[in-house]
């Protein structure tokens, strides 16, 4: 059955377990499959065929909240406030007017000098718009649930805080707690007393703070949370000037449409993916890809949107814009790895929706055994309401999702795409991990390593002849010829005359000379040319290296010798070592002959090296790996790799491949560095670990103070501001994620794993 993923936003939700009702509700529709995610506040459906998008809705608003379809990132108004901005804002303000009000109400209650004739009345007018608008969030969530006949966090504080403002409100009406002259002392515990004579207008006042206090930190951390994300979209241009009958005209970027030419000058930013049509220069892409290094461009090379172009005006064609970029698509993927869930976090649900009702429980035999055991019913209340408010889970609810909103985002800033949480438990557990050599531990292009020259001929002139030649020829081993020539010649001549023979070579007159560029055999049986025993040398020499020697000859006479090869990139060597020191055993595996893949394994350090495997056997070297009891990762970038990405417990795919071997793996790297694979490992680690933390913490606070609280042993204030903490606890370690640093050649050695 084919299934359509639609994502949508939720409103209303305030704790974890709203997000567990509205995800059975929709789970419990024919062939339907939900996650809702409390942190990010969005819901991913999958529907199947004959179920609409509007009836997913329906039953989400059925059960109590909003639900609509995000706008698409072009339609995003960035400077205009979001939901989430609004939303701090108006906690801020409930939070500092509730503040105002309660904390003279908190120090008359606590501090008896402070308690004059009839206090209590003043503590009345005070404390009274605190517990009932102050908590009015917590209050409309609770009935909002009621009506529904579910239970929630909110539940169980609207509970605690209604229950110490109608204790109070009967003992000043109906009791002796509002004559004049009445005294209260504050104690950290329960205390024995006369429940006609006790208010407790503090706790309403202050819990209700706390709790406030503890929502508004909270909504703030998961915008920050969410930052890395925003300032994602927020990279692109806003304007471009488009050539429009050659003449540049200003407008916003949203109105390109494909095929536009557009002007970027140096310091301007990209509007859109395209490719460059005039000009060169150095594009900055560090912000798309965490790749500090400028990257030089020019004709025909292809330019993505957001980066940043460092050195001369081009002229770009626009070949993607809108949602089809390559920065709406990093976006779509960022906002799917947040929206999922790992297991852990299905637990920490599952828990969550079965625990209200399991501690209002708890607080009703709380009241009741304290009462039967003879104790005085202001310890029975004071235990109870206690228990009612140090027992709710919200802490648990946030301790996996705001750990994977905050690692992914700033996975992404470093160039690092985790598409699942998922992926976290896989991190964790591999232990080898398996390269494919081509395009990602070396750059997967030609290039010119070693040049012989005959006595007497200078190295330079030999390339010069040779780069000259070749420049009318389209072969890889050509252009990796005419590349270097020009990197240390400069300006070639232009060749006259110019012939070639597929798979053997070039022939061409440059500068009034006959020249002969290809296969030494070649060279030999067509033309009759030896060679001296210096270049036999060289040839063989080249040979054993793996390499592939290409011979040049000028005027019936050979010349020289280039050596070719595909060049190992510069971090490789690097990335091994953190992968060792990360514990993982290193495998190369490439379909290239024995000869050049230990050369290569020699250079980066492996010694398990896997020669000559077909496309198709990539796989089955996985399987075999993990036949032997490895968990095993795959690193690779082409569609020859898409199966063994797909196999592996873990897939890497370098983001510079194709799409089929992105889509096949679990990480992405948008930087073609294999120290960029290391990267991720450590900051799946460093997510996983974080998110074992928080729950950690979150289960052990709720074990260690319900007790204590049905014990008595917790004043209802204490329990709201420990309560209170705990969240913001939970989410504050997950923010320290954001200070993640990748590694480079000088901080590799020192950086912590």
């Amino acid at each position: 059955m084919t299934l359509e993923r639609v994502d949508l936003l939720v409103g209303g939700m305030t704790c974890a377990s709203c997000a567990t009702r509205i995800e059975k509700k929709l789970n419990r529709m024919p062939g339907v499959e939900a996650s809702v995610n409390y942190a990010t506040e969005k819901a991913s459906v999958y529907l199947p065929e004959g179920t609409t998008l509007e009836q997913a809705i329906t039953v989400i608003e059925e059960t109590g909240y909003t639900a609509e379809k995000p706008q698409p990132p072009a339609a995003v108004v960035l400077d205009a406030p979001s939901q989430q901005d609004l939303e701090v804002a108006g906690l801020r303000r409930r939070l500092i007017l509730s503040i105002v009000l309660a904390v003279p109400v908190a120090a008359m209650s606590m501090i008896p000098l402070l308690q004059f004739t009839n206090w209590q009345w003043l503590a009345l007018t005070l404390a009274a718009p605190v517990a009932v608008w102050g908590a009015w969030p917590f209050h409309r969530a609770a009935w909002t649930n009621l009506r529904h006949g579910a239970a929630t966090m909110d539940t169980l504080i609207s509970l605690g805080v209604l229950a110490a403002l109608g204790w109070s409100l009967f003992a000043l009406f109906f009791g002796t707690a509002g004559m004049p002259g009445m005294r209260m002392t504050f104690s950290l515990t329960a205390h024995a007393g006369g429940g006609a004579s006790e208010i407790y207008l503090e706790v309403a006042s202050a819990v209700t703070v706390f709790i406030l206090g503890g929502r508004y930190f909270e909504a703030r951390a998961k915008k920050q949370s969410g930052a890395a994300l925003k300032a994602l979209l927020e990279l692109g241009a806003k304007e471009t000037a488009v050539l429009r009958d050659g003449v540049e005209v200003i407008v916003p970027t949203a109105s390109l449409v494909v095929g536009d030419r557009f002007v970027v000058r140096p310091g301007e930013k990209i509007s859109t993916d395209g490719v460059v049509v005039e000009g060169a220069s150095a594009i900055d892409a560090s912000m798309l890809t965490g790749e500090a290094v400028p990257v030089e461009v020019g004709p025909g090379d292809a330019v993505v949107g957001a980066t940043l172009n460092s050195g001369g005006r081009l002229v770009i064609r626009a070949t993607q814009i809108g949602a089809d970029t390559q920065l709406a698509q990093l976006g779509r993927l960022v906002e799917q790895a947040q929206t999922g869930k790992a297991d852990v976090q299905r637990l920490a649900d599952r828990v969550s929706g079965i625990f209200v009702p399991i501690v209002i429980g708890l607080s009703l035999a709380t009241l009741v055994v304290w009462l039967l055991i003879g104790a005085s019913p202001v310890i029975a209340f004071t235990a109870a309401v206690a228990t009612l408010i140090i027992a709710c889970p919200c802490a648990l609810g946030l301790a996996t999702p705001t750990a994977l909103l905050v690692g992914t985002g700033r996975g992404a800033q470093l160039g690092i795409l985790i598409k699942g949480p998922q992926v976290l438990e896989s991190t964790r557990r591999v232990d080898t991990i398996v390269l494919d050599k081509t395009g990602t531990v070396t750059t997967g292009r030609m290039t010119v390593v070693a040049t012989v020259a005959i006595a007497g001929l200078d190295e330079v002139e030999l390339l010069r002849f040779a780069g000259a030649a070749e420049s009318g020829s389209e072969h890889p081993i050509a252009k990796s010829i005419v590349t270097g020539a020009r990197d240390r010649v400069g300006a070639l001549p232009d060749p006259e005359s110019f012939a070639s023979a597929d798979g053997l070579g070039v022939q061409a007159v440059v500068d009034g000379r006959a020249v002969v560029v290809g296969r030494p055999r070649w060279l030999i049986e067509q033309w009759g040319i030896a060679f001296p025993p210096e270049l036999e040398e060289a040839l063989a020499a080249s040979e054993n290296r793996g390499e592939t020697p290409v011979a040049v000859a000028w005027d019936g006479r050979a010349r020289g010798i280039l050596a070719v090869a595909d060049t190992v990139k510069d971090t490789s060597t690097e990335a091994i070592v953190e992968f060792r020191r990360l514990g993982l055993t290193p495998v190369l595996l490439t379909g290239d002959n024995e000869t050049v893949a230990r050369r290569v394994g020699a250079v980066i350090g492996i010694d398990d090296v896997r020669a000559g495997v077909l496309p198709a056997e990539k796989a089955e070297v996985i399987r075999a790996l993990q036949a032997e009891g490895r968990v095993v990762a795959m690193v690779g970038d082409g569609v020859n790799d898409a199966v063994a990405l797909a196999t592996a417990d873990l897939g890497i795919a370098m983001g510079t491949g194709t799409d089929v071997a992105i889509e096949a793996s679990d990480l992405t790297l948008i930087r073609s560095d294999l120290v960029a694979a290391a990267d991720a490992i450590r900051l799946s680690r460093r997510t996983l670990a974080t998110i074992k933390a928080n729950l950690f913490w979150a289960f052990a606070y709720n074990v260690a103070a319900i007790p204590l609280a049905m014990l008595g042993l917790l004043n209802p204030l204490i329990a709201g501001a420990a309560m209170a903490l705990s969240s913001v606890f939970v989410v504050s370690n997950s923010l320290r994620l954001r200070g993640f640093r990748g590694l480079t050649v000088s901080t590799r050695m020192h950086a912590p794993s």
